[in-house]
């Protein structure tokens, strides 16, 4: 059991941290989210490695585990701001960086996760239709929508973003 739990972890981990890396935009907790998602694969293996796709699952699970710390992330920032507080000085992240992250973060949920499967998995439609349990034509639409939703969002010539209406 160990080590067919190991041979799943070495094969997957790096998928799963590309995925959450692009669904957070923080390399540690991309991390920390993905150890804690393959601790809970780890726990249910015998059950977990009956699915038909255990690395769905492990992503299925991080996925969640990185939009309760956004939330948490988003409760503290709110109550530092009551507070008084502002957050450290230290160096910041790239101003791309920020931006690429800041027009995936205004993305519905749903087109993030799309986009960070196809772009950073490599995931075809199908593949991806099939993970998420969703209509072929549905991620097509995701993707298509996702795709004009950034372009907009990441224009250079532009002084504001635009307020870029999306649908799921």
């Amino acid at each position: 059991m160990t080590e067919d739990f190991d041979s799943f972890y070495a094969a997957t981990a790096r998928r799963v941290v590309l995925h959450v890396y692009a669904v957070c935009g923080d390399l540690g907790d991309a991390q920390d989210i993905t150890q804690e998602a393959y601790a809970r694969a780890w726990q249910q293996w015998s059950k977990v490695s009956a699915y038909d796709n255990p690395e769905q699952w492990v992503r299925t699970v991080a996925w969640r585990l990185a939009a309760n710390r956004w939330r948490g992330f988003r409760r503290w920032m709110a109550a530092q701001a009551r507070l008084g507080r502002s957050g450290a000085d230290a160096a910041g992240p790239s101003p791309d960086r920020v931006a690429v992250v800041a027009a995936l973060q205004r993305l519905p949920e749903s087109q993030r996760q799309t986009v960070a499967l196809h772009y950073l998995l490599d995931m075809t439609v199908n593949e991806i239709a099939t993970t998420t349990d969703t209509p072929v034509g549905t991620v097509k639409a995701r993707l298509s929508r996702a795709r004009a939703a950034l372009a907009a969002l990441l224009n250079d010539d532009s002084q504001e973003v635009p307020d870029v209406a999306v649908r799921s």
